[in-house]
């Protein structure tokens, strides 16, 4: 089996759905149905990626993403979501999450989602192109780390990667619609996804996240990266 896949859902047709499509697709994959044990899955084994669902007994998913966040920030984790809770997806994505998917789904469509996610923090080859420099924000694009004075920046993969997409665009208006595509790789999607993780990536590199001087807002249209 090839990279781990924690699974956290109390269905469990939806659980074991969801393991025979990441197994056929080389996964290796630990089920967990309540948030308890998702957080113990998590400490015994360490997965590469958590999938999980925002409706648990006992600790909810909010509850576990906020736990895992604040043991490993850049552990990818992709939300499983209901139609009818875009509060609680915000919320999820406020907490760090990376990506989500809404039931009901297609698991062909998970698997895609997770393989997307893993290929964006497999390490490329190192070209002088990976170093990103702003001042005293340093970027090491190949090993995937971001410091700024200094001291590593706890980012998620999205974060991550919209930084360097955004440093390595600068001056340019980038539309929401357009870093969907390329930092998320969807062609269509919820916009707000990027508004919060915008929200969330300010609140680490700019001194006051509300008077931006990096990552500045171009209203009704999109985004601007400006070098000091």
């Amino acid at each position: 089996m090839g990279q781990r896949v924690l699974v956290v859902d109390d269905d469990p047709t939806v659980s074991d759905v969801v393991r025979r499509y990441l197994e056929r697709a080389d996964f290796g994959v630990r089920l967990a149905g309540d948030g308890v044990t998702a957080l113990e899955e998590y400490r015994r084994d360490r997965p590469d990626l958590v999938v999980l669902d925002l409706m648990l007994p006992g600790i909810d998913g909010l509850e576990v993403c906020r736990r895992l966040r604040a043991q490993d920030p850049g552990l990818p984790v992709i939300m499983l979501t209901a139609l009818g809770e875009e509060s609680d997806r915000v919320l999820g994505l406020e907490l760090g999450a990376d990506d989500y998917i809404t039931k009901p789904f297609s698991p062909r469509e998970l698997v895609l989602r997770v393989q997307s996610v893993l290929r964006r923090i497999a390490p490329p080859p190192a070209s002088a192109a990976d170093d990103l420099t702003d001042g005293d924000l340093r970027v090491d694009a190949a090993r995937r780390i971001a410091t700024l004075r200094g001291q590593e920046l706890a980012l998620t993969v999205r974060e991550f990667d919209l930084l360097v997409f955004l440093m390595r665009n600068p001056g340019r208006v980038l539309r929401r619609a357009e870093l969907l595509e390329q930092v998320w790789g969807w062609t269509f999607g919820d916009q707000s996804t990027v508004t919060v993780h915008m929200r969330r990536l300010r609140e680490k590199v700019e001194d006051d996240p509300a008077e931006p001087k990096r990552i500045l807002t171009v209203w009704g249209v999109g985004y601007r990266y400006e070098y000091a």
